[in-house]
């Protein structure tokens, strides 16, 4: 027991959960509106456990294990940083979820992603955050190129490049109600209201 590593302390265990019930009915209930704004997820709005967090900084510590201590202090979560190159597997999560606008991600960016995904974030901040995810040229909408992206990412080359513009040209005949070309978050969200199964498929295990 003397040799067990502490990754964090207790205190800041603390820090990264939502705090009660009432901080979690507050993020379950917000308004979508909020979400345009663009929501962080924050030091106080994860939704792992205790365990899940440690093994969130396992997963992160495993990119680079010469850069990532795996005693982390406040400072060094949201300081030391995991380069770019190391995420290629994850370009999207990557584009959309670090915070020094050139791909690096810290703990904490890597946690907001991965809380994204968890069975127990609300609706509002899993669409706000596949919308960044499919924007695939951050324009602030969803067009027929990130559609095609999106499709290719998706059924991994299973399907032909007839059937992607087929499925990209239907899902903006349907969803695109300004008739711009393109979709807009709002739009995106009419989308997801008539995906039964998204929260269940919008989820990583950890």
């Amino acid at each position: 027991m003397g040799n067990k590593v502490v990754t964090f302390t207790e205190q800041e265990l603390d820090d990264y959960q939502v705090s009660d019930q009432s901080d979690e009915a507050h993020f379950r209930t917000a308004n979508f509106s909020s979400c345009i704004a663009g929501p962080q997820i924050g030091k106080d709005c994860t939704f792992f456990t205790r365990k899940e967090i440690l093994r969130v900084h396992k997963r992160f510590r495993e990119l680079r294990p010469d850069l990532v201590p795996r005693q982390m202090t406040e400072g060094q979560a949201s300081s030391v940083k995991v380069p770019c190159e190391c995420i290629e597997k994850m370009p999207e999560l990557r584009e959309a979820f670090s915070r020094d606008g050139q791909g690096n991600l810290s703990f904490e960016d890597f946690l907001d992603a991965l809380s994204v995904f968890s069975e127990q974030a609300p609706r509002d901040i899993k669409v706000f955050y596949a919308f960044k995810i499919y924007d695939f040229d951050q324009d602030g909408f969803i067009g027929h190129a990130d559609l095609m992206s999106c499709l290719t990412t998706m059924t991994k080359n299973e399907l032909s490049p007839e059937e992607h513009q087929q499925i990209a040209d239907k899902v903006i005949e349907e969803a695109d109600v300004d008739g711009d070309g393109k979709l807009s978050i709002l739009e995106f969200e009419h989308v997801i209201l008539r995906a039964p199964d998204f929260l269940s498929t919008f989820h990583i295990r950890i």
